[in-house]
């Protein structure tokens, strides 16, 4: 079985619907997709029909953003159930938050560049939700830079004098409400120091006290010599290793099913969880 578990859509930053990302995913010989938009799953209704007629399996999820001590951490969760209260209303007021960062980021740049929030609306799905990888389209479209890795190598990272702090939730916290909603939490890619500091090995045992049921092991992002040492991490404490794409349509070079998750470990996934359940997959 081919199992690729991290990928987005138009609800967030990809470039694709919920449902074209199924049909390719169908067409690229994958079996079962996990479908993580940042911080909403407005997405899943559109890619179960989509799955249901082509014939794939789909595991429904989330990229929640976090922040653990200052350093950035996306927390994927899986199959949890998406009206619980306070993850719903946790992710409702990032989604916000995102929105006016990118408003705050998008007025920086607007004093050195012709830019506008019309142009971010222009390249974002109605209800999407809004992060830097819009603004980074808005800027190829106006000719300011030519792709979203030139973008986000100069004005957007976050060295730039343009970048805008992301308030966010702490892990832990996100990790409990996840569990509460009959959710698993997948710690993605931890060691991608290519976007900036990493959380150390005592945060992410903080994360793992705190009831981590897996790490995102096999992750373009994580440099190939530290994959060994999160394995150690994940076997001596039990969790669930996953391998992933984070694909995002033509918004990253990054390819479909470029990194995989082992059947077994798929099927330990869905036994853990009780709040949604995946879509024309058996375990």
């Amino acid at each position: 079985m081919i199992i690729d578990l991290h990928t987005h859509s138009t609800v967030s930053d990809g470039t694709q619907s919920p449902a074209e990302l199924m049909a390719e995913a169908a067409a690229c010989g994958v079996d079962v997709i996990g479908l993580t938009d940042h911080d909403t799953t407005s997405g899943w209704a559109e890619a179960s029909e989509a799955v249901t007629r082509l014939g794939i399996g789909l595991v429904p999820g989330m990229e929640i953003s976090c922040r653990y001590e200052g350093i950035s951490v996306h927390l994927l969760s899986y199959l949890h159930d998406p009206g619980s209260t306070e993850l719903a209303a946790t992710v409702g007021a990032a989604r916000s938050d995102r929105e006016g960062r990118a408003r705050e980021i998008v007025a920086r740049l607007a004093e050195d560049f012709p830019l506008s929030w019309a142009d971010i609306e222009a390249v974002c799905e109605p209800g999407a939700t809004i992060g830097r990888p819009h603004i980074a389209d808005a800027l190829v479209r106006a000719g300011i830079v030519n792709d979203r890795t030139a973008a986000f190598g100069e004005l957007l990272s976050t060295r730039s004098k343009y970048y805008v702090t992301l308030p966010t939730v702490s892990p832990i916290d996100a990790i409990r409400m996840v569990r509460e909603a009959g959710g698993v939490s997948v710690y993605a890619h931890p060691r991608a120091r290519m976007r900036g500091r990493v959380v150390p090995e005592a945060g992410m045992r903080e994360m793992i006290a705190a009831g981590l049921d897996g790490i995102e092991v096999d992750h373009r992002d994580n440099p190939v010599a530290e994959r060994a040492e999160l394995r150690r991490i994940a076997a001596s404490h039990d969790l669930i290793v996953t391998g992933s794409s984070d694909y995002h349509g033509a918004g990253k070079p990054n390819l479909l099913a470029e990194h995989t998750t082992a059947p077994e470990m798929l099927a330990r996934l869905v036994r853990a969880a009780s709040g949604a359940s995946p879509v024309g997959v058996s375990v």
